[in-house]
């Protein structure tokens, strides 16, 4: 399986380049604050815009087969046969509050011992915190974030782990004891079953409204008799609530 770029930044470019143009042009027009913000601001725009077509049209390969990873990005331009590659993690960074975007899930790779990798290992494998090289950011390229993991799993077997489906799973049971008196078992699992919801979708906006919503529930969930075990939900909301989303740009939230 072949893995195609994504055409959003060349499109991005091609927008913002006459769009800088037009700000230059429109300050050469007017007094001299307004021509020296027309050349910054404009010089700026046309600037981000010509990042984004390079970026673009960078030479890019990502080939995913029975013999490995035939890959050109991320420092590398080579085959990657299995034998080097001890594990591939597909991580799923929560979204942080003050961004306005999901971020990319990211193909995270764990080198065997006798791979002759020599590119620095910059991130730590949310499964066991081995270092690992941040191969692919999935969002760069034109296939589903699913299709990505369908195929790495179908070629890759048990060196590959989809680790948004670990978290998944971690959720999907919540077997609350009983206490005479406690959290209104209906409202909970409601709120359990949005978390889930949350969970599955790259929708930005889901994510944190279910943070706000998982975050406020201790003080919110109606007490009842015979309800759910108040300190067991108030730990799983909190798990829940760490992976939904998180507060703080630079933080590393890998496992």
């Amino acid at each position: 399986m072949d893995l195609h770029r994504s055409r959003a930044g060349l499109v991005i470019g091609f927008f913002l380049l006459p769009l800088g143009f037009c700000m230059v042009l429109s300050g050469l027009t007017g007094s001299t604050l307004r021509l020296i913000g027309g050349l910054i601001f404009g010089g700026l725009v046309m600037l981000a815009g010509f990042a984004g077509i390079v970026t673009a049209m960078r030479p890019f390969r990502f080939h995913i087969s029975f013999e490995g990873l035939t890959v050109r990005t991320a420092g590398l331009n080579r085959l990657l046969p299995w034998a080097e590659i001890d594990h591939l993690v597909l991580y799923q960074p929560p979204p942080v509050l003050s961004d306005k975007r999901m971020p990319s899930p990211l193909l995270l790779l764990v080198p065997a011992a006798t791979s002759a990798l020599d590119l620095p290992l910059t991130h730590r494998s949310p499964l066991d915190d081995r270092p690992c090289l941040v191969l692919l950011e999935v969002h760069d390229v034109r296939e589903k974030t699913d299709q990505v993991a369908d195929a790495l799993a179908r070629y890759g077997g048990t060196r590959f782990t989809d680790h948004r489906r670990l978290v998944r799973q971690r959720f999907d049971s919540a077997d609350f004891p009983i206490e005479a008196r406690g959290y209104d078992r209906a409202a909970v699992d409601a709120l359990v079953q949005k978390g889930r919801e949350a969970l599955r979708s790259e929708d930005l906006l889901l994510h944190l409204a279910a943070k706000v919503r998982v975050e406020h529930a201790p003080v919110e969930l109606p007490l009842v008799a015979h309800g759910y075990d108040r300190v067991q939900v108030d730990a799983f909301l909190r798990d829940l609530s760490a992976v939904l989303a998180r507060f703080e740009e630079g933080e590393e939230e890998l496992g």
